[in-house]
Order: structure tokens, then sequence, then C-alpha cells
């Protein structure tokens, strides 16, 4: 993420040139606009995704090498640990080094050569080429990253959900296809979808961040420079890599082979995807002509310069505003699986904005959670938009059609189709149209009674005035996806 605030209205440091820079001269929204609005998420970000974090792991990663070399040679002890563990170095002074040496890992050797005790110096970097550092250093903080903030922060959004849909597991809602009414289901049923949908994307985050890799194969991956140190350069390459709780790659290049990287990350896009997709729903629902839920909106809240009235869907759009700038990052993703030969630089620009995109997809996670920490739902509403409609209790054609079907007339979609349509030209309900043909309702009554459905033959016109009554199993899924992925996200609240 570049400079960062140390305080969210301090100055900023500039390390190329040592100069103060407000946080509103920075250039990126991520480093002023949401390093306010979101400062707790910008902070737990900071620790991993920083331009400190990323020289700070690269520090972690060559003290792991020494570590590694005195392991492989029988010298390594716990008071040698425990003084290479408080080495540090202060970014400005790599950059600084780099202003020299033009090379940006040889800056941060040369630094780190002064740092630590003269007996071990000679073993920073030995054997190692840059990518060794710094593809190994990026697989820890994006395994970090995940594990301490990502993971957190989507496992307490489906929690969330997962609570909302239990709650309105029963909540009459009319279905919607192609922006049409169609058949009842509940609110709780249509949250479920994202709790399923979301659910499986974070078990395969975390699945897809611990198989992050690492190396200690050198310039071409072949193990040259290491097979000079050691019998068994893989060895010594299994040693640094458990120094930082990852494992090799299976084949290097200079590179690790990208797709461990690549499959994480678009992962959390498929997951950036799902939630920008509930975003748009719940955007939707807040419609005037809608109103079945409501965002949160603070007392001192506005919702425009001119309409003192209006209270917008604001976050909502606003997560699929942060998606629509940052999903077509995945096609950068892709492209930098493509290096020439064993090695080109292709990717070294490119590969930076990993940050930013991850920042922006735990800003929408973090927008959307407040969103679901607040959203109400208007039962009335949602009552009166399912009996409503075109046709009044129109949605109800469906179970009419089948329990027909049921009783043998085999053109029953078209006699219940025809019913509608006088419906519509004498603006009846679809009850009241039903009711005039009594042939029909007689059948479609006695079906009803032999399902358990009615008591008797003479309530069937009740049962297609309360189209809440035809849910299928709405109720029943919404409840039992909130059980099953509230356990599987570590949360008890379901019994």
């Amino acid at each position: 993420m570049g400079i960062y605030p140390l305080d969210i209205f301090s100055d900023f440091m500039l390390w190329s040139n040592m100069e103060a820079r407000n946080i509103f001269q920075n250039i990126s929204p991520i480093d002023h606009r949401y390093s306010i609005s979101e400062n707790a998420v910008y902070q737990s970000l900071v620790a991993w995704i920083s331009e400190e974090a990323s020289i700070d792991a690269c520090v972690k990663a060559e003290i792991a090498l020494i570590f590694a070399h005195l392991t492989m040679r029988g010298k390594m002890s716990n008071s040698i640990r425990e003084e290479l563990e408080k080495c540090a170095v202060d970014p400005a002074e790599v950059y600084a080094e780099e202003e020299k040496t033009h090379h940006n890992i040889r800056a941060l050797v040369n630094v780190l050569k002064r740092k630590v005790p003269q007996e071990v110096a000679s073993l920073v970097h030995l054997g190692a080429t840059s990518v060794d550092i710094l593809d190994t250093s990026l697989s820890w903080r994006m395994a970090g990253v995940t594990r301490e903030v990502v993971l957190p922060m989507l496992k307490k959004l489906e929690l969330l959900l997962c609570s909302f849909a239990y709650l309105e597991a029963e909540t009459p809602q009319v279905g919607r296809t192609h922006g049409q009414h169609a058949v009842p289901i509940t609110l709780g049923f249509a949250v479920s979808e994202y709790v399923s949908r979301l659910g499986k994307s974070i078990l395969e985050i975390e699945k897809r961040s611990k198989e992050l890799k690492g190396k200690l194969s050198g310039a071409v991956g072949a193990y040259n420079a290491t097979s000079m140190i050691v019998k068994d350069p893989q060895e010594l390459e299994r040693v640094y890599l458990a120094e930082l709780g990852l494992e090799p790659s299976e084949h290097s290049t200079q590179l690790v082979e990208p797709e461990y990287l690549l499959r994480l990350l678009l992962e959390f896009n498929v997951a950036f995807g799902i939630i920008a997709n509930l975003a748009d729903d719940l955007r939707n629902l807040q419609r005037s002509e809608i109103g079945e839920v409501r965002e949160g909106f603070g007392a001192d809240q506005v919702g425009s310069s001119t309409m003192p009235q209006k209270r917008n869907p604001w976050n909502s759009e606003h997560v699929k505003s942060l998606w629509k700038a940052f999903m077509p990052r995945a096609n950068t993703f892709f492209m930098d699986q493509i290096s020439e030969h064993q090695r080109d630089l292709s990717n070294s620009a490119s590969q930076r904005f990993i940050a930013d995109y991850t920042a922006g997809f735990c800003l929408a996670v973090s927008r959307m959670t407040g969103v679901i920490q607040g959203l109400g739902a208007d039962r009335e509403k949602l009552l009166a938009n399912l009996c409503g409609g075109g046709i009044p209790g129109g949605i109800m054609a469906e179970p009419a059609y089948i329990l027909l079907a049921e009783t043998g007339v085999s053109d029953a979609h078209e006699v219940i189709r025809k019913i509608t349509l006088a419906a519509e030209n004498e603006k009846l309900s679809f009850a009241a149209a039903l009711a005039k043909e009594p042939a029909v309702l007689e059948k479609i009554g006695g079906k009803l009674a032999e399902l358990g459905l009615i008591a008797s033959a003479s309530e069937v016109l009740s049962f297609f005035e309360n189209p809440q009554v035809y849910r299928g199993l709405a109720a029943e899924k919404a409840k039992s996806l909130a059980k099953k992925y509230s356990k599987l996200m570590g949360g008890n609240v379901y019994v």
C-alpha cells in the first residue's frame, strides 16, 4: 500500500527524500479517504501489506536463511536466535541504500549486514537470489494477511448473514426472476443463497492460503549456488522455509510457481463477486417502489445535498463500486503467470498492486459487514409486495396449474393461463378469477385436501388468497444453511 499513516491525521514520511507529506496529498484513495473512514481495517492491513511490512518480511526471510545455514552447520543456538530476532531495519535506510545500488534486495542485504553480528554477516543472502527472498516473503505475508485479516473479516460477515437468514427464515417474500414476480420464498431463503455461496468461498480461501509456497533454489531454480554450500540443497531449502511456516514450490525457476498465489487471489475475487452480487440485490430491494429492506441510517446522515428526504442505499452501492474498481485486476493476476524462460521482470511492477487489491477487497467486506449489521426488514411491505403485483395473488398461478395437472388435466397450464388473463382484463385477484371457474376450483380443492394442505375443499380459495403459505422448503432451507455455515465458521448460535 506504499506510504501509510502512523496516525490518522499525522504527517507522512516519504522515504526517498524524507520530506513530510500531509495525508491529503496522497494519490491513492486507500491512503487518505479509506485510511480515515476505515481506519481499523487500514491499520490491520498495514502490518502485512504496507511498504514497511514488505521490507520487514524480507528481513525476516533473510534472518530465516541465516538460521537455516547455522542449523545445517550445527551451530544454531538459542542465544544467536534471540540476538538475530531483535534485528530491525529502518525502511528509510534501505531506500537510501537503493539510491546507490538501484537494486532493492541488494540494498536490503547491505543494510542488514551492518545490523547482524559480524560472525554471521557472511551468511546474509548466502546462496540466495533476490526472488528467493521476494517470492518467499510475499507468500509469508499473503498467508499472514489472509489468516489474520481477510478470513476473520469474512467469517464475521458470514456469521452475520447466517443470523439474518435464520431470523428471517419464515418472513414471506416474493421471489423474483428476470425482475418479475415469480413464486413465494422467504427473506431468509434469499439471504441464505449468499450464506451458501460465500461460505464455500471462505473455506476455499482458507485452504488456498495454506498452500502458498516459497523457494531457495537460486537464479534459475536448479540449486546451482546452494550446491556449492551444502550436500543437500533441498534440505537447506526445507529448513529455511520451515522457519517461515512454508513449504518449497514443487518446481521453481527463479520464481515460485505462480499458480499457488494466483489461486488464492482468484478465490478472493470469487468472494468479492459474491459480496458485490449481495450488495446489488440489497440495493434493489431498497428501491422506493420495493422498499423491503433498509440500510441503517444515522440521525445526522444526509442522503442528498438537495433532497432532504432521501435515504440512499449508498453503502451497498459503494461495495459494488469497489468491486468494479478491483475485480478487473484479476486479469493482471493471470498475466503475471507468464514469465519468459526462467524469469523476466514483467511482473515486477504489476505484482506490487496485489496490496491495493487486497486492501480494496477488505474495504468492501468491511462495508458490507456494516450494511448487514444495520439491515432492517419491512415485513409489512414484504407481505404487501407478495400479495400485490400486476395481478393480486397472481403468483399463485403455478400451484393452481400443478394441482390441476395432478388431477389428470393435460392442458392445465393453458387453463390456468387463461384464468390469469381474465383476472388481468377484469381487474380481479387471481383467487377471485379462479372462483369463477367452479369445475377447476373443485378439482384443485380436492387435490389440496388430499395433500392435507386444507381441511376441506371448501377452504380452497383461502389457500390462494394467502400466497405466503406456498413457500416450498424456503424456511427450512434457510435455517439449515444458517446452522451449517455458522458451525463451519466457528459460531454456535443455532441448535
